[in-house]
C-alpha cells in the first residue's frame, strides 16, 4: 500500500503507525495549480490548491486531514466528490486543550483507529505505537528560525542555501512537539487514547488554537539570531502573529509570503539574501570573494554591475572612489549579454581594459548569471550607494522595473530595515511603462508631465489592468494628459509611501533607480511624505555604485 499523507501536527501519526501506516508530511509545492483551479474557488489559499493538485495528479492515495480551517474543510469536500483517494479521513481536533476537549479528541482517535484499521486490514499494535514516539531536539547552536505558516520544500531549500547559519523549521506542521514522554504502561486501548489525546493537545499550539500563548516558547530561544516569518497568500491565521512579533522580537525579522508553488520569484530570493546580509553584514560576501577562483590583484579600478529587469548599469571607480565611467543600457534578452555590453562600453568610456579591473561585484536580479568576483543584493548596494552620495540619508526609495523597495538606513549606512512590494507590478517601473504606452507617450515624456495640472484626477485602482481601463476611459473623456499623469503619479506615490511606513522610514529621503528621473512622481512622493525626496545625478546608477564600492572595500580588506 502507499504512504499515508498528513498536513497538521495534530495528526495522530503514532496511531497510524500502530496499524502499519507509513506517514509523510505533505511539504512538496507544485509548479502550478492547473488541475486544482478547475475545481477550487479562486480565493482558496495556495496550500489548499497544492493539496488538491497533489491528489488530482495521483501522487497521493491515502490522506488524513484535520479540520484546521475552512480551506481544509473545502478541500475535503472537493476530494470526497472526486473520489480519487483510497482512504480519506477528516479528524475533528478541537481548538482547546481542556478536559472536555481531551475526552472528545480521545473519541475521535478511536473512530480513526477503527476506520484506518479496517482499511489497512490490521489490528492496533501497541509495540509499534510506542516505537513511533520520537522527541524533537531543538537546535542549540546559533541558528535562524523559520516560523509561521508551513513552507514548501523548494522555498525552504532556497532559504537554507542563502542563509549564513543553519535553519530550524518551526512552521505550523514542522514544530510538532509531543515531548519525550513515552505512553504509560498498563493502560488498555481506551486509556492509551485518553493519554494520547492529552499529549496531542498539549503541544506548543498553532495559531488556530483558542489559547496560543505558549507559542512564545518558539521565539524565546537565545540561540535564535534571526526569524524568517512565512505566510501563505489568502491565509490570515499567521499574519496576526507576525504583526505582534514585530514589536516583540529583538532579533532581525523578515516576512515573506508565497502562494505555495515552486515558482518563487527572484524577489523572494532577493529578500532572503538581503536578510542574510542584514544578519551577517558583508562577512559572507567577503568569504565568497576570498574563496573565488579569480585572482585579485591590487590594481586601482573597481567595477559594479547592476543587472536589472529593465536596464543594466555599470559604474567603474578608481582607487580614490572617483567615478571614471558610468553606463546604463537596456538589459535585453539575456542578463549575461546585457552585462557584457554595458561593461565593455564603460571600459571604452574610461579607456581601460578588463585586466585593469581589480574586482567586479554584481547586483540586481540577474546577478547570479553575470560573471564577477562576488554578488550582493540590490538592497545592500542601493544602501551603500545612497550613503556614499549623501551620508545624511536615512531612507532610500528604489522603484525598479518589476518591484519597489524602501530601505531604512542607520547612521553608518547599514540596512536597518527594508520592505518590498508584492509580486504584483502595481507601482513599479513596469506599471508606468504600460501606462505611458497606453497614453502613446515615451517614458521620458511622461517623466516631465504632471508637474502642472488643471484637474486633480484620482486613479482609484493600482491593478495594472484596471488602471489601464481607467486611463483609457479618461482619454475618451478628453482629459488633459498632464492631469492623467498627475493622477498616476499620485497613485504610485500612495503605494510607495505605504511601503515607507511599513519599513519605518524617516527623512532625509533619497530616490534611486531609473524611475528617479520621473520628476512628477518625485514631486508627488515629496508631497505625500511631507518632506523633500532627494534625487542625485547618480541616482539611477546607485545600485551599480554600491556594488563597485563593495568590490573596492572587499579587495582592500584582503590585501
Amino acid at each position: 500500500m502507499s504512504d499515508t499523507f498528513y498536513i497538521c501536527k495534530y495528526t495522530p501519526v503514532e496511531l497510524l503507525a500502530a496499524f502499519g501506516g507509513t506517514c509523510q508530511n505533505l511539504t512538496e509545492a507544485p509548479d502550478g495549480f492547473e488541475l486544482a483551479e478547475a475545481l477550487a474557488h479562486p480565493n482558496l489559499c495556495g496550500f489548499g490548491k497544492a493539496l488538491l493538485e497533489a491528489v488530482l495528479r495521483g501522487d497521493i492515495r491515502e490522506l488524513v486531514l484535520t479540520d484546521c480551517c475552512d480551506t481544509v474543510r473545502s478541500v475535503c469536500d472537493v476530494l470526497l466528490d472526486e473520489g480519487k483517494l483510497d482512504f480519506l479521513y477528516m479528524a475533528d481536533i478541537l481548538h482547546g486543550s481542556g478536559s472536555c476537549a481531551r475526552e472528545y479528541v480521545a473519541e475521535q482517535l478511536k473512530k480513526l483507529a477503527e476506520a484506518y484499521g479496517e482499511y489497512k486490514g490490521t489490528a492496533f499494535d501497541e509495540k509499534k505505537f510506542r516505537e513511533a514516539f520520537k522527541s524533537n531536539e531543538k537546535m542549540k547552536q546559533p541558528h535562524i528560525a523559520v516560523m509561521g505558516a508551513r513552507m514548501g520544500d523548494d522555498l525552504l531549500r532556497m532559504a537554507e542555501s542563502v542563509m549564513p547559519l543553519p535553519i530550524e523549521n518551526m512552521t505550523c506542521v514542522s514544530c510538532r512537539s509531543l515531548g519525550a514522554a513515552m505512553p504509560p504502561e498498563g493502560l488498555d486501548f481506551d486509556g492509551l487514547m485518553d493519554w494520547y489525546a492529552g499529549e496531542l493537545l498539549a503541544q506548543i499550539p498553532c495559531m488556530r488554537m483558542a489559547d496560543n500563548g505558549r507559542r512564545r516558547e518558539l521565539w524565546e530561544d537565545e540561540g535564535i539570531v534571526g526569524v524568517i516569518y512565512h505566510t501563505i497568500k489568502f491565509c490570515d491565521f499567521y499574519s496576526f502573529e507576525y504583526a505582534d512579533l514585530r514589536n516583540r522580537l529583538k532579533v532581525p525579522l523578515l516576512k515573506i509570503e508565497s502562494d505555495y508553488t515552486t515558482g518563487s520569484s527572484g524577489q523572494l530570493r532577493t529578500r532572503l539574501e538581503a536578510f542574510a546580509e542584514e544578519i551577517e553584514g558583508t562577512e559572507k560576501f567577503k568569504d565568497d570573494l576570498k574563496n573565488s577562483n579569480n585572482t585579485i590583484d591590487c590594481k586601482k579600478y573597481f567595477a559594479g554591475i547592476d543587472s536589472g529587469s529593465a536596464s543594466t548599469d555599470v559604474v567603474i571607480l578608481d582607487g580614490d572612489k572617483n567615478v571614471v565611467a558610468s553606463v546604463a543600457l537596456p538589459t535585453g534578452a539575456g542578463a549575461a549579454h546585457g552585462a557584457q555590453r554595458a561593461l565593455d562600453e564603460a571600459l571604452d568610456q574610461a579607456g581601460l581594459t578588463r585586466s585593469d579591473i581589480s574586482a567586479t561585484v554584481t547586483t540586481g536580479y540577474g546577478r547570479e548569471n553575470v560573471d564577477g568576483d562576488g554578488s550582493v543584493t540590490e538592497i545592500s548596494c542601493h544602501a551603500k550607494g545612497a550613503h556614499f552620495l549623501n551620508p545624511d540619508i536615512r531612507t532610500v526609495i528604489d522603484i525598479g522595473g518589476q518591484d519597489s523597495k524602501v530601505i531604512r538606513l542607520g547612521e553608518d549606512g547599514s540596512v536597518v530595515n527594508f520592505a518590498m512590494n508584492d509580486k504584483c507590478a502595481a507601482g513599479t517601473g513596469r506599471f508606468l511603462e504600460m501606462m505611458a504606452r497606453t497614453m502613446e507617450m515615451t517614458l521620458d515624456e511622461m517623466a516631465n508631465c504632471g508637474l502642472k495640472y488643471n484637474e486633480d484626477i484620482t486613479i482609484s485602482s493600482m491593478c495594472t489592468v484596471f488602471a489601464e481601463s481607467e486611463v483609457v476611459s479618461l482619454i475618451a473623456q478628453n482629459k488633459d494628459r498632464d492631469d492623467i499623469v498627475r493622477g498616476l503619479d499620485k497613485a504610485v506615490a500612495a503605494k510607495t509611501v505605504a511601503l515607507v511606513r511599513r519599513a519605518g522610514g524617516e527623512g532625509p529621503y533619497m530616490m534611486t533607480g531609473g524611475v528617479s528621473k520621473n520628476r512628477g512622481l518625485v514631486l508627488s512622493l515629496s508631497e505625500r511624505l511631507g518632506a523633500k525626496v532627494e534625487v542625485s545625478d547618480m541616482s539611477q546608477l546607485c545600485g551599480a555604485l554600491g556594488a563597485a564600492l563593495y568590490a573596492m572595500e572587499t579587495t582592500l580588506s584582503n590585501t
